[in-house]
C-alpha cells in the first residue's frame, strides 16, 4: 500500500512540476485524490454543478496525495483544516469565494470552452516567461520574500538575451502581435 500511496503522490507531484501550465476544468463531484489532483493544477475552474469534498476522514484515513500539502497555499491553512476534519461537501460558490476555483461556469459547455480560452491566453505569452513564473511561484512557496525576489531576478537574468524578449519588445514598437518560439 505504501508503494501505491508513493506512485500517487509522484503523480500528483509531476502534474505540479511540470513545466507547462495546467488548467483543471472540474465538474460534478471533485472527492479525495481529485482534489489533491486539481490541488496539483495551476488555475481550477468548475461548473455550477461541481461538488468538492476532502472526505478521506469519513473513511477514518488521512489525506495523504498531496491536498494536506498543497491546499494551504491555495485556499489558506483555515479552510483546509476544516476541509480535512469534516469531510464535508461544498457546493461550487464557496471553492469559488475561498480561491479554490478562479471562475464559475454555468454548465460544462461553457467551462470546458473557458477552460480551452484560459489555456490559450497562456499558450499566447512566451514560453519561457510562462516556466518562470511556475519556477518562481514554486521556489517561493516556502521561502523568504527576499530569497523568492532573488530567485526572480536571477531567473530573469538568465533569460535577458532571449530571442522572445527580443520579439516582445519589436512586436510592441511595431504595434503587432509577438510569435514567440521559447528561444
Amino acid at each position: 500500500l505504501l508503494d501505491v500511496i508513493g506512485d500517487m503522490q509522484q503523480a500528483c507531484d509531476r502534474v505540479a512540476a511540470c513545466r507547462k501550465p495546467i488548467v483543471a476544468a472540474i465538474t460534478g463531484r471533485c472527492i479525495g485524490g481529485g482534489l489533491d489532483l486539481i490541488a496539483a493544477c495551476d488555475v481550477r475552474l468548475c461548473s455550477q454543478n461541481a461538488s468538492f469534498s476532502l472526505r478521506e476522514v469519513k473513511l477514518a484515513i488521512v489525506a495523504d496525495i498531496g491536498s494536506l500539502q498543497r491546499l494551504p497555499y491555495i485556499i489558506g491553512e483555515g479552510h483546509t483544516r476544516e476541509l480535512a476534519l469534516t469531510g464535508k461537501d461544498i457546493d461550487a460558490a464557496r471553492p469559488l469565494r475561498i480561491g479554490l476555483c478562479n471562475e464559475v461556469y454555468p454548465d460544462e459547455a461553457a467551462l470546458l470552452a473557458a477552460a480551452r480560452q484560459t489555456a490559450r491566453e497562456i499558450a499566447d505569452n512566451p514560453p519561457l516567461a510562462v516556466q518562470g513564473v511556475k519556477q518562481v511561484m514554486a521556489f517561493g512557496q516556502d521561502k523568504s520574500v527576499a530569497d523568492g525576489l532573488r530567485y526572480a531576478a536571477t531567473w530573469n537574468a538568465a533569460f535577458l538575451h532571449s530571442k522572445d524578449l527580443a520579439e516582445a519588445m519589436a512586436a510592441f514598437i511595431e504595434k503587432r502581435k509577438p510569435v514567440f518560439t521559447g528561444e
